[in-house]
């Protein structure tokens, strides 16, 4: 097993990109995100508390996740949210350790937007920030998921300031036009390589 790196950002600020061109230069990685949504589905446990918690309309009756339901009921309140990152974090936070001890490349790579605020962060060896400037972000997810500017603004302000996210990061990319993505992943991976 080599280094652990987790890799984060806010919304719209291209951690997928990023974590792409690693993959491309043939590191493993972990896209925690998805991973979760799959655990809420395959894992029993995970399955039970949340059918406990929320009860059974968090599940439609062919057994997927009603995804919209519940994102509906969690991000009109904090509590609820809270209920449900204290089932499903561990879960993801157990099954990416797990999967990083079976890796066998010089590193492996974690993709999660909450990475810090979860505080997987803890098991790593080193965190990666995507960073972009606000308007660009926001032009991003508009586009992405064609909503207004005022949902973007919504959904970003349920996140950890990026001044925080900085204060934890040990490197931070940054995805703005300005830099270029290529040259500052392979820094990193030269950097990672040679850290062992």
């Amino acid at each position: 097993m080599g280094l652990k790196i987790g890799i984060t950002g806010g919304i719209g600020v291209g951690k997928s990109i990023v974590t792409k061109l690693f993959k491309v230069l043939g590191i493993a990685t972990y896209d925690a995100d998805k991973e979760a949504k799959d655990i809420m589905v395959k894992s029993d446990d995970v399955r039970k508390a949340l059918v406990e918690t929320f009860g059974e309309e968090v599940y439609f009756e062919n057994g997927s996740l009603n995804r919209a339901w519940l994102s509906a009921r969690v991000f009109k309140d904090e509590t609820e949210l809270k209920k449900l990152n204290e089932i499903v974090h561990p879960a993801v936070i157990k099954a990416a350790e797990d999967w990083a001890e079976a890796q066998q490349g010089p590193y492996s790579l974690k993709e999660a937007a909450l990475l810090f605020e979860s505080g997987s962060y803890k098991s790593l060896d080193y965190c990666i920030l995507v960073s972009s400037p606000e308007d660009v972000r926001i032009q991003r997810v508009m586009e992405r998921d064609q909503v207004s500017e005022e949902e973007v603004r919504h959904r970003m302000s349920k996140q950890m300031p990026e001044e925080e996210k900085e204060a934890l990061a040990d490197f931070i990319i940054y995805n703005d036009d300005q830099h270029s993505l290529i040259e500052q992943v392979m820094a990193l991976h030269q950097q990672f390589l040679s850290t062992k």
